[in-house]
């Protein structure tokens, strides 16, 4: 791989990582409620999806869902349901004032795995992404060159890519976790969230390849 594709690649993978989704989404919510070095964990939740995502489309999965109806709707299904789980969760949440960002009890505040695992979940649900990889990458590898080293600078770029901007929304919720003190503003923070993962989920569950 040359410098210039592998420039042209970072550049596009930046502009297409930075765009809110679903992982943004929960990133800056968990860094709002959390703070943003618990919410890390959310952030290499979704980071790992990613490269789950790439290594399933990388061994085929990507082509079987291309060419299969019933597996691609099937996955889709699933994830479309946990996505909008989440949003139904997100809505009827406690308003607290208090976070975990506060002086709450160590029980209030969910461990760094429960967040790991909800940023894979997140991450892994759109099984949209497999022919994402599928689609783009073979764009960017030299196939006159070992394809294994090519396909490890291409995953390894998008996973630094990835960690930095997500947690860079992590971090932009801590910045507005003053804002939401209040349980009235808390309240409308967790229904807007909802309301935004039910409608992530509903466009997944209509949407075509």
């Amino acid at each position: 791989m040359t410098l210039q594709l592998w420039l042209a690649y970072t550049g596009i993978i930046a502009a297409l990582i930075a765009i809110p989704g679903p992982s943004a989404l929960i990133s800056m919510t968990h860094g709002l409620r959390y703070g943003h070095r618990r919410a890390f964990a959310t952030v290499l939740g979704g980071v790992l999806s990613a490269m789950t995502l790439m290594t399933a489309s990388a061994l085929g999965l990507g082509a079987i869902l291309a060419t299969s109806t019933t597996a691609f709707t099937v996955l889709k299904v699933v994830g479309a349901a946990y996505l909008i789980w989440l949003g139904i969760s997100a809505w009827r949440a406690p308003a607290t004032a208090e976070t975990a960002l506060e002086a709450s009890p160590p029980e209030a505040s969910p461990g760094v795995m429960k967040l790991f695992r909800k940023g894979y979940m997140v991450g892994i649900s759109n099984p949209k992404d497999l022919l994402f990889f599928a689609a783009l990458f073979p764009n960017f590898i030299d196939a006159a060159q070992p394809h294994a080293m090519q396909f490890a600078t291409l995953a390894i770029t998008w996973a630094v890519l990835d960690c930095s901007l997500m947690f860079a929304y992590a971090c932009a919720g801590r910045r507005l976790s003053s804002l939401f003190a209040s349980p009235a503003r808390l309240r409308i923070l967790n229904r807007s969230t909802g309301t935004l993962f039910v409608f992530a989920g509903s466009a997944l569950a209509a949407s075509a390849r």
